[in-house]
């Protein structure tokens, strides 16, 4: 199989997975946040386009993140091609010299593979080779118009079945990566970890055994990004997860936060090692290019590539419990089946 790289960006969006507060009505909560999150990415589309009255609608919000000055200044450091029948982008570390560590990162909800060029970039720099593949709910194939496949409020509903495709994307990705002279030969594949935003952090959790019949071998390491970790908490199956988890979440993500932290959070149900990154002011779009704040994306590259450096490339050097400015809460267990032994809630 031969993929041909080619360097024109397909920008696009996301409108990430909310969930309800604890003991508010799931129904109506869901769907007022789901058309407030629809309502900002419109609003921030227009205001950043010239007038474009005669466009369609759908049109204007895939060059949304090409109008933001992070994506012009960023895209052309991506390439671009299709492996496994999958439209990827991808990011490579400058002057490549022999295997590099692989992070494959899945995007959000009615997301693109392109939602979060300036993390995929730091880990790029960071010396990962960094692939990121459209789903087919992403924006650009067709997924503005696609339902959730359950309802969002309605999270007993979810199981096994629910966006199985997406990890069988990730699947079918990584298997030809691996048939692939070309990329067979530039990845190390003792060295290999997943990254995923809203609903593609739900992907790269099932693909760790947080769904059992998903479950691959050869991933060292998960990062969840503000993600959608309800069903896994409802149906009890965190307890599959095998591999080291970080969570990042903000104080003002306010559909993710409150289900990940406590005790009976998906981060205290989780195996260890497990880390929980909480960032002051950070809301579920902050891990995507609608982030405008150096120092909150300072925190997310640091945290993730630390997390990866310690867990994928075996760095004892990282340092991912490390206490940073802008951290409200750090929560690291090392310790199977324990509490956490780190804690930080100092603002």
């Amino acid at each position: 199989m031969k993929s041909t790289l080619r360097n024109d960006p397909e920008p696009g969006c996301c409108l990430p997975f909310f969930n309800a507060r604890p003991g508010v009505g799931l129904d109506k909560v869901m769907g007022s946040i789901l058309i407030l999150a629809l309502a900002v990415l419109v609003v921030h589309g227009i205001a950043c386009a010239e007038s474009r009255a005669n466009e369609p609608f759908r049109e204007r919000l895939r060059q949304r993140f090409a109008q933001s000055g992070a994506a012009r200044r960023n895209a052309g450091q991506a390439k671009f091609s299709e492996i496994a029948g999958l439209k990827v982008a991808v990011w490579e570390p400058k002057d490549l010299t022999g295997p590099a560590p692989l992070v494959v990162f899945s995007h959000g909800f009615r997301g693109i593979n392109t939602q979060s060029v300036p993390l995929m970039e730091a880990l790029a720099a960071a010396g990962y080779i960094v692939i990121a593949p459209n789903h087919k709910d992403a924006l650009t194939s067709g997924g503005l118009t696609l339902k959730p496949q359950q309802p969002l409020g309605q999270i007993s509903k979810w199981n096994e079945t629910t966006y199985k495709d997406r990890g069988e994307d990730i699947q079918r990705l990584i298997a030809a990566l691996k048939k692939d002279p070309h990329w067979n030969g530039k990845i190390d594949w003792a060295e290999v970890g997943l990254v995923g935003h809203s609903l593609g952090g739900y992907t790269v959790l099932g693909l760790v055994g947080a769904w059992p019949t998903w479950k691959i071998s050869g991933i060292k390491a998960v990062v969840a990004l503000s993600p959608y970790s309800h069903p896994f908490n409802r149906q009890s199956t965190l307890a599959g997860i095998t591999v080291p988890i970080m969570y990042q979440t903000g104080t003002t993500d306010f559909g993710v936060g409150p289900f990940l932290k406590g005790p009976n959070g998906t981060f205290g149900k989780t195996s260890a090692p497990a880390y929980l990154v909480e960032i002051i002011g950070a809301n579920h779009f902050t891990w995507t290019n609608l982030n405008r704040e150096q120092s909150k994306q300072d925190l997310i590259n640091y945290y993730c590539i630390s997390f990866l450096n310690r867990y994928v490339k075996g760095d004892s050097s990282a340092k991912p419990e490390a206490r940073l400015p802008g951290i409200t809460t750090l929560e690291v267990n090392k310790n199977p089946g324990g509490n956490a032994n780190c804690t930080d809630t100092t603002r």
